[in-house]
């Protein structure tokens, strides 16, 4: 299971926190509104952290556990907080989670954000190259194209 660190940058800024499940719900309504699968989510919610602005969930980022190797999915923030850095925290949050969970990599499929994720250190490989329990995921079999773009980045 990832633990994130509770961050929060001002009074006005949303706070990142484990998210649990409860939250799954809602975690599903977000990622179903940016058009991202669903598929896989109840099963590593434990992995995935939540933003929060005055009781309402603004934003989410998950790391599914595939042995040494983590998957990097379901980064979605709401529309009224784009823009502002959200995305970049929760992408860093479940980053460092990763870590302290001991992960050596994370991996990551997509179709939409592959000039953004190389920001945060990720390169892009060729899908063949991915660790084999990563390309076992549900995410991975079913949920994303053959057309998306597979990344990596090393945590070590």
């Amino acid at each position: 299971m990832l633990r994130a660190r509770v961050l929060r940058v001002s009074s006005s800024a949303p706070t990142l926190r484990p998210a649990s499940h409860a939250d799954l719900a809602q975690v599903e309504a977000m990622l179903v509104a940016a058009d991202l699968p669903v598929a896989g989510v109840a099963e590593f919610i434990r992995g995935f952290v939540v933003a929060e602005d005055g009781g309402e969930l603004v934003g989410v980022a998950g790391v599914e556990a595939h042995g040494e190797d983590g998957l990097l999915r379901s980064v979605a923030v709401a529309p009224s907080h784009r823009g502002r850095g959200l995305g970049a925290r929760l992408t860093e949050g479940v980053m460092d989670a990763a870590r302290s969970a001991g992960h050596r990599r994370l991996y990551l499929l997509t179709t939409t954000a592959a000039a953004y994720f190389p920001r945060h250190g990720f390169r892009t490989i060729p899908r063949e190259e991915v660790a084999a329990a990563v390309r076992e995921s549900v995410e991975f079999r079913e949920a994303c194209p053959a057309s998306a773009v597979a990344m990596i980045l090393d945590l070590e």
